[in-house]
């Protein structure tokens, strides 16, 4: 049954072209990442390690890393894939047998760039894909890329 949960997929319009808008993506974290979405105690930083095989982590202020997943497809300007390793509870998984993907995708519009953000796969969370599809499966674009969209404009 889980086979069958279909993607989320969200999008936003950002004045900026997709090398821009892709830089702020992944040198950018901390400052549109939703403050909820958080895995470590007092988070410090997120980080993007810029190549295929890299994790996305964040580190807390006791210097604990706890990686998101991990990097699987790297093109700047156009494209980002990466394992989710979320788990029941919204803890994190150390699995990516058992991750989902998140992938993010830039294309120019004219002068501007649509950032397209898709969690994919999403049966691979097993018996809590459903719930996860379900928490996720809300308006466009969402806390995350609404936040996204907002850091772009602070510094285009």
């Amino acid at each position: 049954m889980s086979e069958q949960v279909p993607d989320v997929s969200k999008s936003v319009t950002v004045q900026a072209s997709p090398e821009q808008a892709f830089k702020i993506f992944t040198e950018r974290p901390l400052e549109w990442w939703p403050s909820s979405h958080v895995f470590v105690a007092q988070r410090e930083s997120i980080t993007f390690e810029g190549r295929v095989g890299g994790r996305y982590f964040e580190r807390g202020a006791d210097g604990e890393e706890i990686a998101w997943g991990v990097i699987t497809e790297w093109e700047p300007g156009r494209r980002l894939v990466m394992t989710w390793r979320v788990g029941p509870n919204w803890r994190p998984i150390f699995d990516d047998e058992k991750a989902s993907f998140i992938e993010v995708d830039f294309t120019p519009k004219g002068d501007d760039t649509e950032v397209r953000l898709t969690h994919a796969q999403l049966h691979r969370h097993g018996e809590i894909a459903s719930f996860i599809h379900a928490a996720l499966d809300g308006p466009s674009p969402g806390e995350t890329l609404e936040k996204f969209a907002k850091v772009v404009a602070q510094h285009v």
